[in-house]
């Protein structure tokens, strides 16, 4: 257990350290669900595997981890090294959005369709 005084806390900076050399990184990726699904799949491997800062062992994780409301997310999971965390995680992110626009794959977003029937009560 370590003590630190709050007024430590909220008035100085603090600096993370962890004893591990390697850290998970996570995303989620949403499709459309007309999308291509095996298409989808293997782009995001193929852009996990073009990144050299991402470890092959452990292994990454790609599968669909969620039907949406309006995608079908996939889970992706891969390791690199604690110093490339930061990196890896936005890099990533920019290649999958280009990526994807080049293939023709939608990354849809929430939208409310809005139905007006007719002018009743309205005036």
């Amino acid at each position: 257990m370590i003590l630190i005084p709050n007024s430590t806390v909220a008035s100085g900076n603090i600096t993370n350290f962890s004893k591990m050399s390697t850290r998970r990184v996570d995303f989620v990726f949403g499709i459309g669900y007309d999308d291509d699904l095996k298409l989808a799949k293997s782009t995001l491997q193929q852009i996990i595997d073009a990144d050299g800062r991402i470890l092959k062992d452990p292994g990454s994780f790609i599968g669909v981890g969620e039907l949406g409301e309006s995608s079908v997310n996939f889970t992706v999971r891969v390791w690199v090294k604690a110093e490339d965390y930061w990196g890896v995680h936005f890099d990533t992110i920019e290649k999958v959005k280009l990526t994807f626009d080049e293939k023709g794959i939608s990354i849809p977003y929430p939208q409310m369709d809005v139905h007006l029937n007719g002018n009743k009560g309205l005036s």
